[in-house]
């Protein structure tokens, strides 16, 4: 019974593995901005309403169907086992990152009295920055992904060593079943 252990990847590696998931991230993200720029000048130059209040209003829509591509298509194969605490999460999150958006869209507007074109540019870098916040929030603590099996200890390695193969599987599944089990007891505690 030969044991290996698998050594820590590097940051490079780490930040490899990571393109893949940035590029749906930003695809995601890339929607989102549209929804929410055609909502913020429909409220602006439509319904002729405050730049913050149609902010506001753009970015809440935004972030609803932002949610949805989140959850059913980039971050599909992740623990959903709490669906309440990461709506919760998500929300929280993206309300800060919206508080980035439109305090500086505000900044801009109060502060400095910028109007039309500077206060798109004001928006684009808000976005920007809510956008990192949101990233890496999301990724560490909303849709958090699957814990690990759980390694077998030498007893369990024995037993199922000696069981033929097709039990051997069963015994697998419900190891990780029971893990898994043990880590969405853990959460809702």
């Amino acid at each position: 019974m030969a044991t290996t252990t698998a050594s820590e990847p590097s940051l490079a590696q780490k930040l490899r593995g990571m393109k893949g998931e940035a590029i749906k991230f930003g695809a995601v993200g890339l929607s989102g901005v549209v929804v929410n720029f055609a909502i913020f000048w429909i409220c602006i130059n439509g319904l002729h309403l405050a730049p913050v209040r149609s902010n506001i209003a753009a970015t809440s829509i935004a972030i609803a169907t932002n949610y949805l591509g989140y959850r059913y298509w980039l971050y599909r194969d992740r623990d959903a086992a709490s669906r309440k605490r990461e709506i919760m999460l998500f929300l929280v999150f993206s309300g800060i990152g919206m508080l980035i958006d439109t305090g500086l869209l505000g900044i801009a507007k109060y502060m400095f009295g910028l109007a039309n074109l500077e206060l798109l540019a004001a928006k684009v870098v808000g976005l920007g920055l809510g956008t990192v916040f949101r990233f890496v929030s999301y990724r560490t603590w909303v849709f958090k992904a699957v814990p690990e099996p759980v390694t077998e200890t030498p007893a369990v390695q024995d037993a199922t060593a000696a069981a033929p193969a097709g039990a051997a599987a069963v015994v697998a599944q419900a190891e990780l079943l029971l893990a898994a089990e043990r880590v969405r007891l853990a959460k809702a505690e």
